[in-house]
């Protein structure tokens, strides 16, 4: 097979031109722009003042609401119930009478009037099945057809008959909007995804599936698709013993029973799980999905069973009860078996420094989203409209998280942010709380070798010799191509990586 030599390129954060060499989808050489002359190649690139990096990895997605996000009902500019209305108004005009209008992004933080009503969605839908969910998808304004589906949603936690779903309520109705769509809808979103993502400088996500997020079929098509872009899989639902979890991992062929396994929700839709009361909410601590009991026996046999374990958790008490979880899992196996499992915890928003110490002491993985923070932080923002200030100012603090020795691996969440890893990159460089902000190198690094080791990998921010021929080329922000092991992802370059 030929060797490609690629030269006049740029290193993140250092001087001068370099080149680097390819052959049969693995490093062959790097070097400075001296040395270019001492080799030779089939194939020769003059890339005068191109950025190279490794490809970015997005730690957290959910493949197939984000297609469908793609060229659907996009409700993150709706400013009023009257837009939300209108547009699904049109789109329901134009589906079929059996199809289930899909849309997502409502914030109603943003807007100055209350939510549309159930009886509203249904004369703007005109009978047809609905879902809208919020933006950090943990609530749902639904139509009277979608809970007809979804008849177990009635009187559950989280109900209203005439407001937006949250909690076991939201999860129903969510379940009958998924079962809605075909499989040939279903992989054209997911397919639409993956290119999105290679056209992003990405050759890697993680996708955070479950029972109450997506379902089987929809992970195995995913993992199914034969896309170059590198699906991990995640499944989200407890165990209690180590064959239980050979079994699930089996039968889901995921990598990790981790993602999205619910303690609690989000800050939001306000069911995160807080030790005081929201400060918009007097009442209300957010809900908890999971007892600490079965936390740590999950943890437990998942480390017994050597697979990675791992839990969706924002609220400062979901977060105590992840890392007591983490060190009871750590008591009844050890310490050093629970480090070698490298569990997740995704989002992880509010941790304190006592608690980050112990996390990187049993070697958790923090998965979490930097345009969270430039989204709903600042002192303006939906963290202190939920929290107060004081509060608000803690939220997603990654340089103490890096500094405590905790793993970092970024991602989007999309299609709750966008899969933008270059503004990811700034928001967490421009930390709305400046004390919680990082580096540039430690940002990219999260993105890219980060988001590889969470998932048991290992890598480097940029190509080296002897590892994979795994890159992104970049004009500014504007990805030119995207190699994974020597197969070009996005772009193009002379004819295909071998």
């Amino acid at each position: 097979m030929s060797r490609t030599l690629l030269t006049g390129l740029r290193l993140p954060g250092r001087p001068g031109p370099v080149a680097i060499e390819t052959e049969a989808g693995r490093v062959t050489w790097t070097g400075g722009a001296e040395e270019v002359r001492e080799r030779s190649a089939a194939r020769v690139e003059e890339l005068d003042g191109v950025l190279l990096t490794s490809p970015f990895v997005d730690a957290h997605v959910h493949a197939t609401a984000s297609g469908l996000l793609l060229d659907g009902l996009d409700l993150t500019r709706c400013a009023s119930a009257a837009e939300v209305l209108a547009a699904v108004a049109e789109a329901a005009g134009a589906a079929p009478p059996s199809a289930v209008v899909w849309g997502h992004g409502w914030e109603e933080d943003r807007w100055s009037g209350p939510l549309p009503t159930r009886a509203e969605l249904d004369r703007a839908a005109v009978g047809r099945a609905v879902y809208l969910s919020r933006i950090d998808v943990h609530s749902a304004l639904v139509s009277t057809a979608l809970v007809d589906r979804a008849p177990d949603a009635v009187g559950s936690a989280g109900w209203s008959p005439a407001g937006p779903l949250s909690a076991d309520a939201h999860h129903h109705v969510r379940r009958a909007a998924l079962a809605a769509l075909d499989p040939a809808q279903r992989r054209s979103a997911q397919r639409a995804f993956l290119d999105h993502a290679a056209a992003r400088g990405v050759a890697e996500v993680h996708e955070c599936a479950g029972p109450e997020v997506s379902g089987r079929a929809d992970l195995a098509d995913l993992l199914g698709s034969g896309h170059g872009v590198h699906v991990v899989g995640y499944w989200g639902e407890a165990v209690d013993t180590p064959q239980a979890a050979h079994t699930l991992r089996g039968e889901t062929g995921a990598h990790g029973l981790a993602g999205d396994l619910f303690v609690d929700g989000s800050l939001g839709s306000r069911t995160a799980a807080l030790h005081t009361p929201y400060l918009d909410a007097p009442d209300c601590t957010g809900n908890r999905y999971l007892d600490p009991d079965a936390l740590a026996a999950h943890l437990t046999a998942c480390t017994r069973a050597g697979i990675q374990a791992g839990f969706h958790v924002i609220g400062e008490a979901a977060v105590e009860d992840a890392v007591a979880a983490l060190e009871e899992a750590a008591r009844r196996t050890s310490p050093g078996a629970v480090r070698a499992a490298r569990h997740r915890l995704e989002h992880l928003e509010m941790v304190d420094a006592g608690q980050a110490a112990r996390l990187a002491a049993l070697g958790a993985v923090a998965s979490v989203q930097p345009l969270f923070d430039a989204a709903w932080g600042g002192p303006d923002g939906m963290y202190a409209a939920r929290l107060g200030p004081d509060r608000a100012r803690g939220m997603n603090p990654f340089r103490a998280l890096a500094g405590a020795g905790v793993a970092l691996a970024f991602g989007s969440d999309s299609p709750v942010t966008p899969l933008d890893p270059w503004a990811a990159v700034r928001a967490a460089t421009a930390h709305r709380t400046p004390s919680s902000s990082v580096d540039e190198g430690t940002a990219l690094a999260a993105h890219t070798a980060g988001g590889r080791y969470a998932a048991g990998g290992s890598g480097t921010p940029v190509p080296v010799t002897g590892g994979p021929a795994s890159y992104a080329l970049w004009d500014g922000t504007q990805c030119l191509r995207t190699v994974r092991e020597g197969r070009i992802l996005h772009g193009t370059g002379g004819g295909p990586e071998e």
